[in-house]
């Protein structure tokens, strides 16, 4: 099998960087559409039009509906042919990043990613998670190449709430576990072949920059201010992890994560957090060394993420719950069957309810 890396043309991030979205993006197009989440527009359209007249950028704006379907997908595609745009940028949460990598795909133009939360690492994927207009999910879009440009302003980030970048960090803490369980695999990964040495030590800068800056971050974020661990963590969150699971692989965390979403009782949780308690069940399936453990559950406390199923409001019937769990997430294509060894549903319940009590070991132990 090949080895393949992949990546965004150009990654830009910076305190302020919006307010030069416009030099960044005009080589590419003549004409921009603009899509951006409504409460985002309300704080930033000054700042994105005089951008974009600085640049002698001619642009449109589009509110974004709220959902990544095919009807608001299409919406937009008319937009564009109708204003003859010849490119497209995308400014705000996952959904709204999504549709605007899903209609410059379709109108085969280049598309600028701006996201305004750290929460997840998506923002510079080559793929699109469609939704039904109803919010269910449908399907994913895989798209032939990564954002031209990923630009991240990390005065908006940090403005932005600090429970958000936590839960990036849960995201970005999985990368380099899962990345490590797909090389020793020889896995095929999202980019379509093997992982390279590339992919790897980028998965384990994005989790040593974790350990070492992620809690002074979480301290300044809830301050809203941006201080250089701000940054780090935000580049690991964003870039670092985004290449790491794209280029990487993905495993059993992020297979949790979907097993989790077939309960009713953590559907208000971040993505980021159920695949935080994803990561320490991987850990547990592999059976890791208890310092590697120590490591995650500490890191893991000291900036919000849980360590047990409590903390994720499962808390009855727990027997029962893993055990639809551990199916969901064994399914048939699931990326947990990416792991180095067989994986079966008993081995993953046993590993969800022994990570659980893990978890809550290590809270008594830090309250004691």
């Amino acid at each position: 099998m090949d080895k393949i890396i992949q990546s965004p043309g150009k990654y830009i991030q910076g305190a302020g960087v919006i307010s030069r979205v416009g030099q960044y993006a005009n080589p590419y197009a003549k004409k921009l559409l603009v899509i951006s989440d409504a409460f985002v527009l309300g704080l930033i359209e000054g700042k994105l039009s005089d951008s974009f007249n600085e640049s002698n950028t001619d642009f449109v704006i589009q509110k974004f509906n709220g959902e990544c379907c095919r009807t608001e997908i299409d919406r937009l595609i008319t937009i564009l042919q109708n204003e003859g745009c010849d490119g497209v940028v995308g400014v705000g949460g996952g959904k709204t990043l999504d549709t605007a990598k899903a209609v410059a795909y379709y109108s085969k133009v280049p598309v600028v990613i701006a996201p305004t939360i750290a929460s997840t690492d998506a923002p510079c994927s080559a793929l699109s998670v469609i939704y039904t207009e109803a919010g269910e999910f449908e399907s994913y879009l895989i798209l032939p190449c990564n954002p031209n440009i990923v630009l991240v302003d990390t005065e908006i980030v940090a403005g932005a709430p600090v429970r958000l970048l936590a839960a990036g960090i849960g995201d970005a803490l999985s990368t380099y576990f899962e990345a490590r369980a797909c090389y020793r695999s020889r896995a095929k990964t999202i980019a379509g072949g093997e992982s390279t040495e590339a992919a790897m030590s980028l998965a384990r800068l994005c989790y040593d920059t974790l350990l070492a800056e992620g809690h002074k971050a979480m301290l300044a974020v809830g301050k809203k201010v941006v201080t250089e661990a701000v940054e780090r963590v935000v580049e690991a969150n964003t870039y670092l992890s985004g290449v790491g699971f794209e280029s990487g692989g993905l495993a059993a965390a992020h297979a949790i994560h979907n097993g989790l979403t077939v309960l009713p009782d953590a559907h208000h949780f971040y993505h980021g957090e159920k695949v935080a308690f994803g990561t320490l069940v991987q850990l547990i399936l592999e059976n890791a060394p208890e310092a590697e453990l120590e490591i995650v559950c500490e890191l893991c406390t000291k900036v919000g993420l849980p360590v047990t199923l409590a903390q994720l409001d499962i808390k009855d019937n727990i027997e029962e719950k893993m055990l639809k769990v551990a199916a969901a997430s064994c399914a048939e294509g699931e990326t947990i069957h990416a792991m180095p060894f067989k994986v079966t549903t008993g081995k993953v319940y046993a590993a969800l309810i022994a990570a659980d009590q893990y978890g809550q070991n290590f809270l008594k132990k830090k309250s004691g």
